[in-house]
């Protein structure tokens, strides 16, 4: 699945979303994502709550979120000098639904991702 971000989407940004698009085998365990991650990612997501030090965590984390979702359509992507906003619908074994994705970035690489989501649709449609 191809997934596409504006032209004015930061690099990491745009291989950040093509990883998540291009399933489990690519992914692996992980190591494709840690170049795109500060070494300390500050994390916020519906389900993990905040974390100052989510690196690991998040790489191991999304391993399900990618075994799950069958295809990313982006609803709206917004980028300025402070970050990246992206608008995404995901569609998963039990249907569609939406995530929202707020971006800073550290010398072209991920520094914060906080992430927003409803928690029990996720579930239902067969997240894991």
């Amino acid at each position: 699945m191809t997934v596409t971000l504006s032209s004015a989407a930061p690099p990491a940004l745009q291989e950040y979303y093509r990883i998540l698009a291009a399933g489990p085998q690519e992914y692996g365990n992980g190591a494709v994502l840690r170049p795109l991650l500060r070494e300390h990612l500050d994390f916020t997501g519906s389900r993990a709550g905040h974390h100052a030090n989510a690196t690991d965590g998040f790489i191991e984390g999304i391993t399900g979120f990618i075994a799950t979702v069958e295809q990313i359509t982006i609803v709206r992507d917004v980028h300025d000098a402070a970050g990246s906003a992206v608008l995404y619908e995901a569609k998963m074994p039990g249907g569609v639904m939406s995530f929202a994705e707020f971006y800073t970035f550290v010398d072209g690489r991920i520094d914060t991702l906080h992430l927003h989501y409803d928690e029990g649709l996720y579930r239902e449609l067969g997240g894991r």
